[in-house]
């Protein structure tokens, strides 16, 4: 069984399955660092847990992940308020909106490449010397079922970054020794509903509540596999024929 990660830093905190996920570990027992941009959510949101489960401990701290420079310093300090840190959740990042390749709009694109992939680099990077220092740690990535495919329209830039970032987990767990107790876990979500999605969420197919997938997430994260589909059905088996499916199918899928 893996080792009992109690001290959890969460990033983008503030809202949607961050916020959810910050809910349910609190449930279970663990102690909490939550960071994100909107540090007013996040002391309503430490509050809210704290008169919920009095005997958890919550830091909460401003971070804006794609402040380079901030990135480890943040999480050192944090790992030095919990003196360490067993699980880091690189969880902040950008919609799925972008626009579509050729359309002339660049701006939007580069925001969610530079959130949702360089950003959780940096991320890694500092998770990764903390765990190395302490010689254990589990480092968890949100991607998406969207990393498994190209995806047409105003999601193809979104999925290409969470395909990136799927990659740069991989290549990390590749080069952890063999026995040692730093392991990392890349999730792979499917329709949650957030403030991200909005109102086309009860457009997009087997869509679930974002306090169902938090709790999917938590056991998936507890059992620190390689990998996991969320929730196992049906996407699960999806990630397995979602090489074979035609583009009328995909272009289905990622409507709304």
């Amino acid at each position: 069984m893996p080792t009992e990660r109690r001290r959890v830093l969460i990033t983008g905190a503030s809202s949607g399955i961050g916020a959810a996920l910050a809910r349910e570990l609190a449930g279970r027992g663990h102690d909490l660092a939550l960071v994100a941009r909107r540090e007013e959510r996040l002391q309503d949101l430490r509050a809210e847990i704290s008169a919920r489960h009095p005997g958890c401990s919550i830091v909460v701290t401003r971070l804006d992940v794609t402040d380079h420079d901030q990135v480890p310093i943040v999480f050192d300090h944090l790992a030095g308020e919990f003196g360490g840190l067993d699980r880091i959740v690189i969880n902040a990042g950008a919609g799925g909106r972008g626009t579509r390749i050729g359309a002339g709009e660049v701006s939007e694109n580069v925001r969610i490449m530079e959130t949702n992939f360089v950003a959780a680099v940096v991320q890694a990077e500092a998770a990764m010397r903390i765990f190395t220092r302490q010689d254990s740690g589990h480092l968890v990535f949100m991607s998406s079922m969207s990393a498994l495919r190209g995806v047409p329209g105003r999601m193809t830039v979104y999925a290409a970054s969470k395909a990136a970032i799927s990659s740069v987990a991989e290549g990390i767990r590749m080069g952890i020794g063999k026995g040692s107790d730093i392991s990392v876990t890349t999730l792979f979500p499917g329709y949650i509903r957030t403030e991200i999605t909005g109102p086309r969420a009860d457009r997009l197919p087997f869509l679930i509540e974002a306090d169902h997938g938090a709790r999917l997430i938590a056991d998936a994260i507890q059992k620190e596999r390689a990998t996991a589909a969320i929730p196992w059905w049906p996407w699960a088996p999806m990630r397995a024929v979602m090489p074979l499916l035609t583009t009328p199918i995909i272009r289905r899928l990622s409507a709304g």
